[in-house]
């Protein structure tokens, strides 16, 4: 039996983690922001649900939740840093202190709970850190400028921390799905009002086009908890795993084009280098 501990387990993907885990049996702490939350949660499963009231943004309750967990659930085997939002509205629209607060639940909510958590895990030499973040962090698109850039961060910090506790036996994964059939692009959504005539005619349609998709989405949340529950028994799971065959396409296309830009100016590139500089090796 494993003992997972997930962030943001009330409504989407996070629930949808929490009970398929669950149902195969294990131990779920889940957090939650509300106490009739908390209670729906411990309901569904007696014992083996367990739920505390934290907001991911106090790093000092992230501390004390994860060390009393620790304490008197037991130690934590997985952790999923899911709890997160979404920042709708063009760059130039959208004011930096909803840009601010997109991080500070999306980037250091994910580090404050990957940080209490890993000095349990590198004492056993043992354990499985995922974050949640998101087809928008290996792409982006027009209107989530806020939201991509922070999945990008959580990105970026995922394959740093993977490198430094290999050796520990600690695996990291960074989940990153699709479109799914959650709230996600409803209530969970923060919308940027609109200021500025210009992005009227890009901007609008899309929009328009992600309330209409909202409930409609292809992704199934169940099968994303199962294939997130598979790669537990992986003895090499996967550094990233996709979920969703618009991830798929839709980064397949981004890092194409990645490529074509390195390919194109490789040249100018590489005109930037010292004659006799130094080769560095690290990696």
């Amino acid at each position: 039996m494993t003992t997972f501990f997930i962030t943001g387990v009330s409504s989407g993907l996070g629930r949808a983690i929490a009970a398929g885990a669950l149902d195969a049996g294990h131990d779920v702490v889940g957090t939650v922001r509300r106490p009739e939350d908390a209670a729906a949660f411990e309901s569904s499963s007696p014992g083996r649900a367990h739920a505390r009231l934290l907001d991911v943004t106090d790093d000092a309750a992230v501390e004390r939740t994860v060390a009393d967990v620790e304490s008197t659930v037991g130690p934590i085997d997985v952790v999923i840093a899911n709890a997160g939002y979404g920042v709708e509205g063009t760059f130039e629209e959208t004011p930096l202190s909803e840009l601010r607060a997109q991080f500070a639940t999306n980037v250091f909510g994910v580090a404050a709970t990957l940080q209490a958590a890993l000095p349990y895990m590198r004492k056993r030499r043992a354990g499985h850190l995922m974050a949640v973040t998101s087809m928008g962090g290996l792409m982006a698109v027009p209107g989530m400028s806020a939201y991509c850039a922070s999945k990008f961060a959580v990105e970026g910090m995922l394959e740093s921390i993977r490198k430094e506790v290999a050796s520990f036996g600690i695996h990291v994964t960074a989940i990153e799905p699709g479109s799914f059939r959650t709230d996600w692009a409803g209530r969970s959504m923060t919308r940027a009002g609109r200021t500025i005539a210009d992005y009227d005619e890009s901007f609008e349609p899309i929009r328009a086009a992600r309330l209409k998709a909202s409930g409609n989405q292809l992704g199934d949340p169940t099968k994303a908890a199962d294939a997130i529950l598979a790669i537990l028994s992986e003895t090499d799971p996967p550094a990233h795993l996709l979920l969703g065959s618009d991830a798929l396409r839709l980064v397949g296309a981004a890092r194409d084009s990645v490529d074509d830009d390195i390919r194109r100016w490789e040249t100018l590139s590489r005109s930037t280098d010292f004659a006799d500089g130094a080769q560095l090796t690290t990696t």
